[in-house]
Formats: C-alpha cells, sequence, structure tokens
C-alpha cells in the first residue's frame, strides 16, 4: 500500500507542476488553487508513504515520479522538445526509480 500511496504522491507532484503553467502567474484563482491543492494532497501522500519505506527511497521515487510525468505531460501537452537525449534521460530516471523499489 505505501509504494501505492508514492505512485500516487507522484502524479500529485505533475499535477501541480503542469498546473503552474495555467495559472499565468498566479493571476488566475481557479488554476491557481488546484495545483496548491495537488500540491498538499501530494505531500501529504508522501507522508503516509515514509511510515513504511526508507524516507531516502520514497523522496528519490516521488520527485523521480514527478520529473518524468511532468516532462512526459510537457512534451504531450505544451509541446515541448521530444528529442532522443531526453527521452534516454528519462529512461535513466526511470531505471533508477526500479533500482530503488528493487533494492528497499
Amino acid at each position: 500500500m505505501a509504494w501505492f500511496l508514492l505512485f500516487l504522491a507522484g502524479l500529485f507532484e505533475c499535477g501541480w507542476a503542469i498546473g503552474l503553467k495555467y495559472t499565468e502567474g498566479f493571476t488566475r484563482p481557479l488554476p491557481t488553487a488546484l495545483p496548491l491543492i495537488s500540491m498538499v494532497v501530494s505531500v501529504v501522500l508522501l507522508g503516509l508513504a515514509v511510515k513504511h519505506l526508507p524516507i531516502g527511497t520514497a523522496y528519490a521515487v516521488w520527485t523521480g515520479i514527478g520529473t518524468v510525468g511532468t516532462v512526459l505531460l510537457g512534451i504531450w501537452l505544451l509541446g515541448d522538445a521530444a528529442n532522443v537525449s531526453r527521452l534516454a534521460c528519462i529512461t535513466l530516471i526511470v531505471a533508477g526509480i526500479a533500482g530503488l523499489k528493487l533494492t528497499a
């Protein structure tokens, strides 16, 4: 269950990171509120997960999921570059996340 909570926390991290793009400098109330709510949910879920997982592993996986998800959503939703070197680096992050899960 802790790994599932951690995964959800990572997804919410993607949500707030991508959501920041739509706040237009925090001038739009609803697009500003949603990332803030997502931040709180993400940190709460991380806090629940670290009750059962090593903090270093959990934090690295949480930020890794957030990083990978945000880059992929940036490519898909915002037209960010999707070149070979960026995708190779994302693959390395995913490999690191998998390695941390296998050794936790």
